[in-house]
């Protein structure tokens, strides 16, 4: 049976997409999640909502409690994992309002819990394969709903993950585009490498919202913008997530 944990990002923190919600608490060993889990069904697939950031975005990206989070998905039942997160383009043919089916990240954070491993039981070390972090086969669904929906979309994109809550300066938004990420964000990387870790499928839809610092021609990040950009084109990641539940269980099921 598949159950889809969907994690909302900056602008996506509590889209009313689910029939019959309900709302959940889930306690775990590390702690509280960031909101209260709503359940409820998208096309009569079962789905589990979080809000990354709290329900009125009270949580800083670098105290998110990520494992919490993902732990609190993978024991109400989630087997597989659509997170959506803003993004700044590191590139110039990735425009705002473009869609990211991300591929790779580089893990540029320095304070997150990135492991569920607090210590390794004797002779049980366990080091988590990250070649390939994001789901192939629910990116492949996600970029063919793309096609099918005609969104301005990428395939495949490196996401740097920074710390936050500040923005880059110009010499680390040049640096970033020198070590080949494609867009940046605050979020990505820690959950998918819990999410590798403890065992599900993740994949994540990156939307643009601007262009950080290192584009001359253009205004720095802001988040007033950020938010701005995210409003006008969140109805592009709602219909992608509703459209895709369906596809994700009929080629999905454990």
């Amino acid at each position: 049976m598949v159950k889809i944990g969907i994690i909302g990002g900056s602008g996506l923190d509590d889209p009313r997409i689910l029939t019959n919600p309900r709302e959940t608490g889930i306690e775990t060993p590390y702690g509280m999640p960031s909101s209260l889990i709503k359940e409820g069904k998208i096309d009569g697939v079962d789905i589990a909502l979080i809000a990354r950031h709290g329900r009125k975005h009270t949580i800083p990206p670098t105290q998110v409690n990520f494992r919490a989070n993902i732990c609190a998905l993978k024991k109400i039942g989630c087997t597989h994992i659509l997170a959506t997160t803003a993004c700044g383009s590191l590139r110039e043919e990735i425009k705002r309002g473009d869609l990211v089916i991300l591929d790779q990240f580089i893990d540029f954070t320095r304070h997150r819990k990135v492991t569920f491993h607090e210590e390794f039981e004797p002779e049980k070390a366990r080091h988590t394969p990250m070649a390939d972090p994001f789901s192939k086969e629910l990116r492949k669904i996600l970029t063919d709903a793309c096609r099918e929906l005609n969104l301005k979309h990428h395939d495949k994109g490196t996401v740097i993950t920074i710390e936050g809550p500040r923005f880059s300066t110009k010499a680390e938004s040049k640096m970033f585009r020198i070590w080949g990420a494609d867009v940046i964000n605050m979020s990505i990387a820690p959950e998918a490498i819990l999410a590798n870790e403890i065992g599900i499928p993740y994949a994540a839809i990156a939307m643009c919202t601007d262009y950080d610092c290192w584009k001359e021609d253009e205004e720095p990040v802001s988040w007033d913008e950020i938010l701005k950009i995210f409003t006008q084109n969140i109805e592009k990641v709602t219909n992608l997530l509703t459209h895709v539940t369906k596809k994700v269980e009929i080629k999905c099921r454990i």
